[in-house]
């Protein structure tokens, strides 16, 4: 059992498919107080602050999992979640017709072991529909994605090409996390 410090819908679905035990609870954390212009160092900087938060709120009763995920343009210019409808779509037209990558940090700790990834998913979109682009902005689905994007959603018909993991893409690399936590657990018995 591993408790999910992430509000997550997404995560906590990859983590429920993985057949991995959790609880899920996110402890107070504002990211917005990251200052950088490295799509990586933030998913780390922003991961590692809620593994500390979440260490002060809840303990190691239970190994914590942690992650963050942001999405980058092939320019470099880090979309963080979008904060309206209006920088939703600015944002989702920076990636309509264009290459992105999504980079997840994840950290798991327990009393005994501490793990840290950074993963990165590649992907090439098509050009969006106006149409269909407008409709997934009035469903609000956008709200709390890195860069409004939801490659199992919205833009998975979109997808011309990908290199990477889905799941690294989807918030959280599963896995390196399934193969971590069953030595976790074997080294628990020994």
């Amino acid at each position: 059992m591993i408790h999910l410090a992430s509000n997550s819908k997404s995560r906590a679905l990859l983590l429920k498919k993985a057949n991995i035990e959790f609880i899920q609870k996110a402890p107070k954390y504002n990211e917005e107080q990251i200052e950088t212009d490295i799509a990586k160092d933030f998913a780390y900087l922003s991961s590692k602050g809620k593994l500390e938060s979440a260490i002060r709120e809840f303990g190691l009763e239970l190994p914590l999992l942690t992650a963050d995920s942001v999405v980058s343009t092939i320019d470099g210019e880090i979309l963080r979640k979008p904060k309206d409808i209006d920088d939703a779509r600015r944002i989702l037209n920076l990636q309509s017709n264009s290459y992105i990558s999504i980079i997840s940090a994840m950290h798991l700790k327990s009393r005994e072991f501490y793990l840290i990834d950074i993963s990165a998913t590649y992907y090439k979109f098509s050009s969006f529909d106006r149409d269909e682009l407008e409709k997934y902005l009035q469903s609000g689905e956008w709200r709390g994605k890195a860069g409004g994007c939801m490659v199992e959603g919205f833009c998975k018909k979109y997808i011309e090409s990908v290199r990477g993991y889905e799941t690294t893409a989807m918030g959280l690399q599963v896995e390196k996390l399934i193969g971590w936590l069953k030595y976790l657990n074997r080294s628990r018995f020994e």
